[in-house]
């Protein structure tokens, strides 16, 4: 999630101030005065805590404001905390970056969790100010169902069914993403065309009302939370930073056509894939992308062209790309085609990779994704190599002692390697066991091994070599510095005298 610094020079504070001036706001203004008996007061809050200058706050501004005046008629109560002005309060409520969001419960704060836009935000506060399950009858049926994105109803002949725990436990579990109902009156379960025990999910995309093809009386809470989870994913939606984190913690590929919102014939590429998505739904995940606003995350995809629409398959868990030829019309025909290929594990993945250097003039060797298997899983040496971003300030400050490294065990490089990797500009192949997360990532593979060893240790010259000595599987023994004779001056010439040598001077080394 991202945070604006909690620093920021006074004039801009200042004038920033002017642009959070209240005017009719539905949002209430908290200060170090009246803080704890406001939130105390509430069964439900939800606090922001700001700063003026913030650009993130500034975004969600107005679907805060939005969200209050929505939520106010239900009595749930939306607040904000400038922490410019009430610095210590916010200090002591722990906030460390902007906009910070806290549920407040009868005083009791909790993690705000949802949404930053005006719906979800209004979708999340609602859900938290129902119990866990809400009670259906005849009278709300049809206003419940419609009430979020994603309702799940159980009907069953009485409280105490043997199903009811288990759908209980699964609406605790899943209370802050889904609505959930149960409903024990018979004039409901004939509306919703069911006989109790059923289970059915409302939407207000695709097809709207499913029910649980398995019988009730032998629920699961896991099976209940998987069903649900998949049919909240819908056939096929854009995908954006509000939704993105649902596509990332599924278990599927993700399957991205990148369009040109502007486009005349976005609706009819949108139409045209919709029956391809829904075909295989059960293997991947369908979602269209601004291509204009995120033409980097093409980039990042291996999309070479900015050429729309384009199609590409993301497997998430191992960060490979598998982008269709965008040279080739992109047709119905041809996506279904490449998403079959895919299925049945036939598509190579695309790998980005810089060029091979030509020559290997540093004692630090450059690694790039066509050479990656070469170099790294040669079994006679160990190998030392650092994951780095070309803009990462990290990796910036590790280069000089990194190529210290390089340095020292440049005389048996016919034994170990120290290696780079420039992880934003190469894709690590198939054959390797793990994806980067950060930067700088540091392993080390010993020598007639795959296997690589995490370093987490200081970045200082003197850890980083300990480290090496520790783990490598060849001797590391230094050749004797050759000794270079001075050559002994004629008797009849002036001697010339010789001071003392100089001892070098210390090297230190700062640990981030």
């Amino acid at each position: 999630m991202r945070f604006c610094s909690l620093t920021a020079s006074a004039s801009i504070l200042a004038l920033a101030s002017l642009v959070f001036a209240d005017a009719d706001s539905d949002v209430i203004s908290l200060t170090a005065k009246d803080f704890e008996e406001s939130v105390s007061a509430e069964p439900l809050m939800l606090v922001e805590f700001f700063a003026p200058w913030c650009g993130h706050c500034k975004a969600l501004a107005p679907h805060y404001e939005e969200a209050a005046t929505a939520l106010k008629e239900k009595n749930i109560k939306l607040a904000k905390v400038d922490c410019v002005e009430e610095g210590e309060l916010c200090q002591t409520k722990g906030v460390q970056g902007y906009p910070t969001l806290k549920v407040y419960r009868n005083g009791t704060p909790g993690e705000y969790s949802g949404p930053r836009k005006a719906d979800g935000i209004i979708s999340y506060m609602v859900k938290q100010s129902l119990p866990a399950v809400s009670d259906v009858t005849s009278e709300n049926h049809e206003e419940f169902q419609k009430s979020d994105r994603v309702v799940v109803v159980a009907y069953l002949p009485s409280s105490t069914s043997e199903a009811a725990p288990v759908f209980s436990a699964a609406a605790e579990k899943n209370r802050d993403d889904y609505l959930f109902g149960l409903s024990t009156d018979k004039d409901a379960a004939a509306a919703a065309g069911v006989k109790p025990p059923a289970l059915v999910v409302y939407r207000n995309f695709d097809e709207p009302r499913t029910e649980f093809p398995y019988p009730v009386s032998d629920l699961k809470v896991e099976e209940i939370s998987d069903w649900v989870k998949e049919l909240a994913i819908p056939i096929i939606d854009e995908v954006s930073g509000e939704n993105y984190a649902v596509y990332a913690a599924s278990s599927k590929p993700l399957a991205y056509l990148f369009l040109d919102p502007t486009s005349e014939d976005k609706d009819k590429q949108l139409e045209a894939i919709h029956p391809i998505a829904k075909k295989f739904k059960s293997k991947m995940n369908f979602v269209w992308i601004d291509a204009v606003k995120f033409g980097d995350h093409g980039r990042a995809l291996n999309l070479v062209e900015t050429k729309w629409p384009s199609f590409v398959i993301q497997d998430l868990a191992n960060q490979l790309k598998y982008p269709l030829d965008q040279s080739k019309e992109l047709t119905p025909e041809l996506t279904a085609a490449w998403i079959e290929q895919y299925i049945a594990g036939k598509l190579e993945p695309s790998l980005k990779s810089e060029p091979v250097p030509e020559s290997q003039d540093e004692s630090v060797y450059t690694v790039v994704g066509k050479n990656f298997d070469e170099v790294v899983f040669d079994d006679s040496k160990d190998v030392f190599i650092e994951f780095y971003a070309t803009w990462c300030g990290h990796c910036k400050r590790l280069k000089p002692t990194w190529d210290t490294i390089g340095d020292k065990y440049a005389p048996i490089k016919d034994k170990i390697t120290i290696a780079k990797f420039e992880a934003t500009e190469n894709d690590l192949p198939v054959s390797v066991p793990f994806r980067v997360q950060g930067f700088p990532t540091i392993k080390f593979k010993p020598a007639g091994s795959r296997n690589f060893v995490d370093y987490e240790g200081d970045r200082s010259l003197e850890s980083l070599l300990s480290f090496v000595e520790e783990n490598a599987k060849n001797s590391l023994e230094l050749p004797e510095p050759e000794k270079v004779e001075t050559p002994k001056a004629d008797s009849d010439e002036a001697q010339v005298p010789v001071s003392a040598p100089t001892a070098e001077p210390e090297v230190t080394h700062e640990e981030l």
